[in-house]
C-alpha cells in the first residue's frame, strides 16, 4: 500500500489543489496523473447550490454520453410475453420475471442495469431492500421503467449514466475512461455540463455551480474552471 501511496503523491504534486484550470487542461492533468495499472475510470464530481432534503430541489435523471463511457453494461430486463421477446431482439443480456427476482434474492448479481416494464414493478418492487441501496432499482426518471424496452436497451448499451444528487448536494457521473482522447471526454464532460446546468431547480437560490472537479479511479482531483468552460462551449 506505499508504493501506491507513493505514486498518488507524486501525481498529485503534479495538480495545483488552488487552481482551477480550463477543461482541456483538466482533462490531460487527470489523464497523466492515473497511477493504476488498469484503464481507469474518468469521473466528474458537481458541488451545487441545492437542498436535497427539499422535494423541489432534488435532481435525478440519465443521459446518454456521445463517445459512450468505455463499459459494456450488462441489463437484465423484467418483462413478460411480447415485450420478453422485444428485449432479447434488442440485445439484453438477460429477460426474464419472477425467475430472475428469485435468482437476486438468493444473491445474484450478474448484471448492470436493469430495466422493467410498468406492468412488472409490483413483482420487482419485493426487491427494494435488496436493489436500493446498490442503486439498481428501476425508476421512471431515468427511463428504466418504460414499455418502449428497446429504447432503453439501445441507450444503455451506446452510454447511458445515471446522476443523482446525494445528501450533501454533490453530483457523481462517470465521463469515459483513461484511454479515450482528450477530445472526446471533453465531450463527454461538456454533455454532463450542460445536463446539470439544464436541470437546475427554479426553487435553488444562490450560486447553482458551486464546484467541479474531475478525477480519474484513485488519482488527485482537478479542479475545473466552469467559465473558462462555457467559453468553450461557445
Amino acid at each position: 500500500m506505499a508504493k501506491q501511496g507513493k505514486k498518488f503523491q507524486d501525481a498529485a504534486k503534479l495538480v495545483d489543489r488552488t487552481k482551477q484550470y480550463s477543461v482541456e487542461e483538466a482533462i490531460e492533468l487527470v489523464k497523466q496523473t492515473s497511477t493504476v495499472k488498469f484503464d481507469a475510470t474518468v469521473e466528474a464530481a458537481f458541488r451545487l447550490g441545492v437542498d436535497p432534503k427539499k422535494a423541489d430541489q432534488q435532481i435525478r435523471g440519465a443521459l446518454v454520453l456521445p463517445n459512450g463511457t468505455g463499459k459494456t453494461q450488462r441489463v437484465l430486463v423484467f418483462a413478460k410475453g411480447e415485450k420478453a421477446k422485444e428485449a432479447e431482439a434488442a440485445g439484453a443480456d438477460h429477460v426474464g420475471d419472477s425467475d430472475f427476482i428469485n435468482k437476486i434474492q438468493q444473491g445474484w448479481f450478474e448484471f448492470d442495469v436493469i430495466v422493467a416494464t410498468p406492468d412488472m414493478m409490483g413483482e420487482v418492487g419485493k426487491l427494494g431492500r435488496v436493489l436500493g441501496p446498490k442503486g439498481l432499482m428501476p425508476n421512471p426518471k431515468t427511463g428504466t421503467v418504460t414499455f418502449d424496452v428497446t429504447k432503453a436497451i439501445q441507450e444503455i448499451k451506446a452510454g447511458k449514466v445515471e446522476y443523482r444528487v446525494d445528501k450533501a448536494g454533490n453530483v457523481h457521473v462517470p465521463v469515459g475512461k483513461v484511454s479515450f482522447e482528450s477530445s472526446k471526454l471533453i465531450e463527454n464532460f461538456t454533455a454532463i455540463f450542460d445536463t446539470m446546468m439544464k436541470v437546475k431547480p427554479s426553487a435553488a437560490k444562490g450560486v447553482y455551480m458551486k464546484n467541479i472537479a474531475i478525477t480519474s479511479t484513485m488519482g488527485p482531483g482537478v479542479k475545473v474552471d466552469a467559465s473558462s468552460f462555457t467559453a468553450v462551449k461557445n
